[in-house]
């Protein structure tokens, strides 16, 4: 695997990869009380077509006599957006108009990373403060086409008067929100502001990232003071997370948070020794004749004094404060090894490589032995090498001179592809969900509205939606490649092989891609919207497949047509997965990820097979026809 490519899936899951808090979900323990209109509860159903905010209100206002009266003649039954269920897990703000109070913890952060999910029921609001003092939004932003501040995962304004005060917000980066009633997944890593030793503010606080849904929204924010609704507008190094209470129901679960420090190592008695030639191994510099040797502080490679066709060796005492497993982060072109302890942590045997790559290991409190060997011979790479650590629960400190590895280094420009006026295909490998498995024949469609979709022409079959951007085709393009290209969004997966079969019975399974029943018969483009439909045929029915975005752009139309009729015991699976009825033919599925709803007169058969609960709709003939909406 190419080392872009390697630093890229380190920083998708490095978040992951840390130690973890989490907050006890089973109690409020961790949350400062009195707690009026929060509680603990099990699960959670929403309506998305109620507003609950406005419920909420409604609810609070007593009817009349004369309206009872109504009602109760109508036989008229209240029938509420939410439904909760009791249980652990999942914090909920069962709000009502006067019991509005924000939660705080007990415990206090200043740098930290912070994951969670939340849901938003229709028309309301939230938002979480760091510090109790910086409040990115949370908010039922669905559909909007140009976010705001006041939109989901906007750092939000102030109020001040005094313009030297005031603060307007800054709008995330894109708008990567879900359907009310859906779980939506939000990361943040924030930095404190910090002080100096008589209490005045030295840095201001920053957003370092914030994603969406996997969607990145913020990118190095700097934050020069308090947002709107504080608990103070005065700043300090340390302040607990709020989480607001006052405008409508929502609910948050598997909230977790790592506390960062910096890290106190240092890099002492380091010394450097230079080389000039073309070294094709790193093992090559052992036997070359040093061109120049000295001390230094920082690891630069700029102390070789040459462009190109250099080797250079730093050696030093590298002294950790504790016991624990350090992480190093070595940027660079050309090779490089790295030794501690005359052990190799991370390596690249090479003198035109580049990107960055991580290693880690774990070590005493105490000093090591540490060494840098780098070589290049690409002369059109310019020379860098970077070096930083940092551990589990800390902020990484970086040990080497600023032009020796700018901030803003970058060796691969993405290649992305974008959607103009008209629809866009791209054919590739995909990797369904993520996972190890690549699908060879497969179709990305981006629309103009915002949602795309994957095909997978093999299997006769959509695989995947998103809304946003459309594609990132540099694993396809950059170098030589490797065929694949990844969706620029918060994917919805549907699931793989075919959804069209003919089973003796309902505990057979769907055929995977590959039955000789089965004949692909390619795609045509319509002229008038630019969008393919896809056409194959199944023990000699064709079947025709077009899958369209709604007026709105809000959801997606998988519409499947048969060239006839009346087959015995054919079902086409629609879902698979979680399956959870919302009402008459409307259904949210694997754990409210995203909704599915049966437009034509199909009647729904769901069974249960391999621990997976599918959808089927019985094969007669009639065009099937289903809405994806997240």
């Amino acid at each position: 695997m190419k080392p872009f490519f390697t630093f890229l899936l380190f920083l998708a899951f490095s978040f992951i990869c840390t130690a973890q808090n989490n907050i006890d979900l089973t109690v409020l323990d961790d949350f400062q009380g009195p707690f009026l209109n929060w509680q603990i509860i099990g699960d959670i159903s929403v309506d998305p077509n109620i507003n609950a905010l406005q419920y909420a209100k409604a609810q609070a206002q007593p009817l009349s006599k004369k309206e009872q009266r109504r009602r109760r003649k109508k036989g008229v039954i209240d029938v509420g957006p939410i439904k909760t269920r009791p249980g652990t897990g999942i914090l909920y703000n069962d709000y009502k108009p006067g019991q509005e109070k924000h939660l705080l913890t007990k415990w206090e952060h200043g740098d930290i990373k912070l994951e969670m999910e939340v849901m938003v029921p229709k028309g309301s609001n939230s938002g979480i403060y760091l510090q109790g003092r910086y409040e990115i939004q949370i908010m039922d932003s669905w559909g909007t086409r140009q976010p705001k501040y006041g939109d989901i995962g906007g750092l939000y304004r102030n109020w001040e008067k005094e313009p030297e005060k005031v603060f307007m917000g800054v709008a995330p980066l894109a708008n990567a929100a879900k359907a009310p009633g859906l779980w939506q997944k939000l990361n943040i890593h924030f930095q404190a502001p910090k002080f100096d030793a008589s209490g005045k503010k030295i840095k201001n606080a920053r957003l370092v990232s914030v994603y969406l849904n996997d969607v990145l929204i913020h990118n190095n924010v700097e934050i020069p003071r308090p947002t709107g609704g504080p608990i103070s507008k005065e700043e300090t190094p340390a302040g607990p997370l709020m989480i607001q209470g006052d405008h409508g129901p929502v609910a948050f679960r598997n909230i977790k948070y790592i506390l960062l420090s910096d890290l106190d190592v240092s890099l002492n008695e380091l010394s450097f020794t230079s080389y000039k030639g073309e070294f094709k191994d790193l093992e090559d510099i052992s036997s070359a004749e040093p061109a120049q040797t000295g001390q230094t502080q920082n690891i630069d490679v700029n102390l070789t004094g040459e462009e190109d066709q250099y080797g250079l060796v730093f050696k030093g005492e590298l002294n950790v404060p504790k016991d624990a497993k350090y992480i190093f982060t070595i940027g660079f072109t050309g090779g490089f090894d790295l030794l501690v302890n005359n052990k190799s942590v991370v390596r690249a045997n090479s003198s035109y490589d580049r990107g960055q790559q991580v290693g880690d290991i774990f070590l005493k409190k105490g000093t090591h032995q540490l060494e840098l060997k780098n070589i290049k011979a690409a002369g059109w790479l310019p020379p860098r090498l970077g070096f930083s650590i940092r551990t589990t629960d800390s902020n990484p400190k970086k040990l080497h001179a600023l032009d020796s590895y700018p901030p803003s280094v970058g060796y691969v420009s993405p290649i992305y592809v974008d959607v103009g006026n008209r629809p866009r295909l791209l054919r590739g490998f995909v990797s369904f969900n993520g996972n190890d498995k690549k699908l060879s024949h497969t179709l990305g469609v981006g629309i103009p509205g915002g949602i795309n979709y994957v095909y997978d022409l093999k299997a006769g079959n959509l695989i995947g939606a998103w809304r946003g951007d459309f594609v990132d085709a540099t694993p396809m393009w950059h170098n030589r490649g490797n065929g694949s290209f990844q969706p620029r969004g918060d994917v919805q997966w549907t699931f793989l092989g075919h959804p069209l079969g003919e089973l003796d019975n309902l505990q057979q399974e769907f055929p995977m891609d590959g039955t000789g029943d089965y004949q692909p018969l390619g795609y045509v483009i319509d002229p008038s919207t630019g969008l393919p439909s896809f056409r194959y045929s199944y023990k000699n029915v064709e079947v025709e497949n077009k899958i369209i975005p709604t007026d709105d752009d809000s959801s997606l139309i998988n519409e499947i047509s048969f060239s006839e009729g009346n087959e015995q015991n054919w079902y086409y699976k629609i879902a698979t997965g979680k399956v959870e009825q919302l009402k008459e033919k409307v259904y949210v599925l694997n754990d409210h990820q995203y909704y599915l709803s049966i437009e034509s007169g199909h009647t729904p058969i769901t069974r249960k097979i391999n621990d997976q609960t599918e959808l089927l709709l019985p094969v007669n003939g009639n065009t099937i026809k289903y809405k994806i909406t997240w």
